[in-house]
């Protein structure tokens, strides 16, 4: 096995450290990516919650009408 030069060494070092300084960016590239994607989702979901809680308060509120429509109804009707 022969032994490298310093130049050698040098040379592979280089390469080495653009290759670990290539991967990095595109591992960080890729993690913005994801965080985008993950963000997108927690916006969506908090749309969708939102969406949901007004149609349960939505719904209270006609039960709760319906509610007091049907109380004056029956007082009318049955109260007197």
């Amino acid at each position: 096995m022969e032994e490298k030069t310093t130049r050698e060494m040098i040379v592979e070092t280089s390469r080495d450290v653009k290759w670990i300084c290539r991967t990095l960016e595109e591992m960080k590239a890729h993690d913005s990516h994801l965080e985008q994607r993950i963000r997108s989702l927690e916006h969506w979901r908090d749309i969708r919650e939102g969406e949901e809680q007004r149609a349960r308060r939505i719904s209270a509120g006609a039960g709760g009408l319906i509610g007091g429509i049907a109380a004056v109804i029956v007082q009318l009707l049955w109260g007197r």
